[in-house]
């Protein structure tokens, strides 16, 4: 993949976050940096520690300045050292091996890279994974990184509702409920979650990907889309009249469609997106075509935001053989959503 050079430019640089210390996430930034030129990546600046960093980047033999920088002074710098807004703290360079004191430094690392988009400082922001564990000891009280992310872009004390997209090319993914059990799916699904739900992915396919008038497929929860009623009920009682409400505002929405036909590429090809029911049906069709090059995407934020879709990875840290496809696509989309560039 490779993104458009625009040194010598006056957009603000996109904003990445260190992420977990004791994981993948400081390899990958730092790798993509050594290879930015033949990979044609535009300035971004690093929220975490530069010393950190100088010797995460000196284990991965990797022959890498660090300059202490400002957003502003990214562009600059970007040419000659990797630009990292420096965060002060406790950051032992021991990969696999998550450090208690570090948690702080990531938690202001995410802090600061929001409130720089907000200020207009950067762009847009590519966070690298956290380690919820490790940061939960040191006060952490949010549920998970997206979470933390729609409290940090709260206005007048209302957040906005994050909506989790996997995407790749031209196929987005979003499950209307992520992390639970699948025994407490169903009821979790309602009327006014789908279709809160798809007002956001509407809104943000027009501003951020540019797709003038969407059209969004809903798979069924039940086999067969419940065949109507014959397997299940909650199509029936639930999801079609949420999408008959959707195309009461205008949206152009079809379904419930049978979740095992639905993502046949004939079929998923004809819409800008799908809304799935559970974690599961929307991610295992993104795995399937690109398991270590689809990109998290959160809809709903005042803000751009991307991220790698995999997790810290201990067991690859400081090995330099972790792959950066994710992180580069991640990149690269918001490096799109933000320019408009497609």
């Amino acid at each position: 993949m490779r993104l458009r050079f625009v040194l010598g430019t006056s957009m603000a640089p996109l904003a990445i976050s260190m992420g977990e210390p004791a994981g993948i996430g400081p390899d990958i930034i730092l790798a993509l940096y050594a290879q930015r030129v033949a990979l044609g990546l535009t300035p971004f600046v690093v929220f975490g520690h530069a010393g950190f960093l100088k010797a995460r980047a000196k284990r991965l033999g990797l022959e890498i300045e660090v300059a202490v920088a400002a957003p502003e002074e990214a562009e600059a710098a970007f040419a000659a050292a990797l630009p990292v807004s420096d965060i002060v703290g406790d950051v032992p360079d021991q990969p696999g091996l998550p450090h208690g004191g570090a948690a702080p430094v990531v938690i202001a690392a995410i802090e600061e890279a929001v409130a720089a988009v907000k200020a207009g400082r950067c762009s847009g922001i590519v966070t690298a994974p956290i380690h919820k564990g490790a940061l939960y000891e040191a006060g952490f009280r949010h549920p998970g990184h997206t979470e933390f992310l729609a409290a940090l872009c709260a206005e007048n004390g209302v957040e906005p509702l994050p909506v989790m997209m996997l995407a790749h090319e031209e196929l987005r993914t979003v499950p209307l409920t992520i992390h639970v059990p699948i025994k407490d799916v169903p009821g979790l699904i309602s009327v006014q979650l789908i279709v809160e739900t798809l007002r956001v992915m509407d809104r943000d396919l027009r501003k951020r990907f540019g797709i003038v008038e969407p059209r969004i497929a809903v798979a069924g929860l039940n086999p067969h889309a419940g065949e109507g009623g014959a397997i299940g009920r909650e199509e029936i009682e639930t999801i079609i009249p949420a999408l008959e409400a959707a195309r009461h505002e205008g949206l152009d929405v079809v379904g419930p469609l049978p979740g095992d036909t639905l993502f046949f590429p004939r079929h998923w090809r004809q819409y800008d997106a799908v809304l799935a029911m559970y974690h599961d049906q929307a991610l295992i069709p993104i795995k399937t075509v690109a398991f270590d090059a689809g990109v998290n995407v959160t809809l709903g934020l005042p803000i751009v935001r991307t991220s790698p879709d995999h997790g810290t990875a201990f067991n690859l840290a400081g090995t330099g053989k972790a792959s950066t496809s994710s992180f580069l696509a991640a990149i690269a989309m918001a490096h799109q959503m933000t320019t408009g560039t497609r």
